[in-house]
């Protein structure tokens, strides 16, 4: 009852000041965050231990269902295609550089060995871009940089799942083999694009049709049967929930409009109660002192590492070094770095499972903080530009 208790009240508070945070740099986010530490340490009432199993339900509920909705804002398999060089660089090049970083922070200063540094690295490499939502509702941000982070992490949640399998079983924690994690990938990019392009197809006959209220349900009734086929079979949720989206937004178009607001609500929803569990689950420990050297680590980690080899992936494209810049800052972790956080703390690794919480909750607190800043210049820049001052300084005159 207090987790209900406290979800409702940071509800209501969230609600109440989401004018005021979308015009500042108050974060709901956030909100939901500090909400998650009072619950932890007490302040809503003598809770019960809670099971970690609840969150990591609860988190993969979240990032399936951002990953789902994400997929479909792509446009479908043909915009992706065509927009396809920019993420490769980021994936192919920035997220291996981003690991390697990482793990060479931690081998020289958090005291790991290679193995489990490389394991760290792997663990905060993806990114979460819906904590810095706030970026994508302004136009002046280039469409382009919007599409490489969608695109980045709609996959790299995923593909950082078999570095992160392989080492826990190379540290001899748990994990599977290869083979059965290049099965579970598969499975999954098979099972997201096939379940909802069979399902559309059937309702595109004459037997079958979607009218009324059952319209935006058609996409949300895909999603929900791509993730029971995942955890029936062990596929892979990630990769299926944004293989699944892109394929209703190829084939069903119709689809991703009816669904769009119902499915942000309910994204949105599953997000936050994400975040509170997360705050409680670590608060007791998040205030454990660590050695100063082991903070300067994770500031790095977290704000260095990735502007830095996201802008050397992208040397030589076509963007702007402003806009190089911004697809590199805007990485903040989020629910999969929590999800192998916590299967690193259940396998024995506690030290590695708090760098990974603080790590976390130090990106979504700077990150979702710093969206409207950093738009708004952008903002500003474009406005600018479009000045009818010419580059000397003097307003250009109509020629007579």
């Amino acid at each position: 009852m207090e987790l209900l208790l406290a979800f409702a009240v940071t509800l209501v508070i969230a609600v109440l000041v989401s004018g005021l945070a979308e015009q500042t740099v108050l974060s709901v986010a956030v909100l939901f965050l500090v909400s998650g530490f009072l619950l932890g340490i007490g302040s809503f009432g003598s809770i019960h231990e809670l099971d970690p199993h609840l969150l990591q339900r609860i988190a993969e509920l979240a990032l399936y269902s951002v990953l789902f909705t994400d997929g479909m804002k792509t446009g479908g398999i043909h915009q992706v295609g065509s927009f396809w060089r920019l993420p490769s660089r980021a994936l192919l090049i920035g997220m291996p550089l981003t690991i390697g970083g990482i793990a060479v922070l931690a081998h020289y200063m958090a005291g790991l060995d290679w193995a489990r540094g490389f394991l760290l690295g792997a663990a905060l490499s993806p990114t979460d871009p819906v904590f810095v939502a706030a970026i994508f509702r302004f136009e002046a941000v280039p469409d382009r940089v919007k599409r490489l982070l969608n695109i980045e992490s709609g996959l790299n949640d995923g593909l950082a799942l078999p570095p992160v399998m392989l080492l826990l079983a190379y540290t001899g924690v748990r994990g599977v083999g290869l083979a059965r994690t290049i099965e579970e990938l598969a499975l999954g990019i098979a099972i997201g694009f096939a379940v909802p392009w069979i399902c559309i197809r059937l309702e595109k006959t004459r037997l079958f049709r979607a009218s009324g209220l059952f319209h935006p349900l058609n996409a949300f009734a895909l999603g929900l049967l791509v993730l029971a086929a995942c955890y029936l079979t062990g596929a892979n949720l990630f990769l299926a929930a944004f293989g699944a989206g892109i394929s209703v937004a190829t084939f069903g178009p119709s689809f991703t409009e009816s669904f769009r607001e119902f499915g942000q609500l309910v994204t949105e929803l599953l997000k936050l109660a994400a975040l509170l569990l997360f705050g409680a689950v670590i608060a007791p420990r998040f205030f454990t002192p660590l050695p100063g050297v082991q903070y300067v680590f994770i500031a790095l980690a977290v704000f260095a590492v990735r502007p830095l080899v996201i802008w050397l992936s992208l040397l030589g494209s076509q963007l702007t070094r402003q806009e190089s810049l911004l697809a590199g800052w805007f990485g903040p972790k989020g629910f999969a770095s929590v999800i192998y956080g916590l299967l690193i703390y259940e396998g024995g690794l506690p030290h590695m499972g708090h760098l990974i919480g603080l790590a976390v909750a130090a990106s979504i607190v700077v990150y979702s903080s710093s969206d409207i800043l950093i738009g708004r210049w952008f903002q500003r820049r474009v406005a600018g530009e479009e000045s009818p001052l010419n580059r000397s300084g003097t307003e250009s005159k109509p020629q007579p």
